[in-house]
């Protein structure tokens, strides 16, 4: 059975960082697209991050470009979200995903909360 568990989240002030993790189980995702989604409440879930399998390429929202860093470790079969100089507007819910085609998931984490107060 795949899970992926996401840790990390918590209340941060406004310019700070938080680093979330998402650990992968069941199987390997060595050779999958992996990102982050997050939800805020009263909005739909949006995409933040992706990273590739073959040559870790990255994709990053606009909103976050700049800001935000994914990463990954294949021998961990874990997914890294660097979150740096982080706004309130960033508060939501963050979802890891897995096995991502065309930027739609195949596996969902079961979701962190990030709060920024200002």
């Amino acid at each position: 059975q795949v899970q992926l568990v996401e840790s990390g989240g918590g209340l941060v002030q406004a310019g700070g960082s938080l680093r979330l993790s998402c650990a992968a189980s069941g199987r390997t995702f060595s050779s999958s697209a992996m990102g982050w989604f997050r939800q805020a409440p009263g909005k739909e879930r949006e995409l933040v991050a992706t990273i590739g399998w073959s040559d870790g390429s990255t994709y990053y929202s606009d909103s976050v470009k700049g800001r935000f860093t994914i990463s990954r470790d294949n021998a961990k079969n874990t997914v890294y979200l660097q979150m740096n100089s982080l706004k309130p507007e960033d508060t939501a819910v963050y979802y890891c995903a897995a096995d991502l085609l065309k930027g739609v998931p195949k596996y969902w984490g079961q979701g962190t909360q990030v709060t920024v107060s200002s």
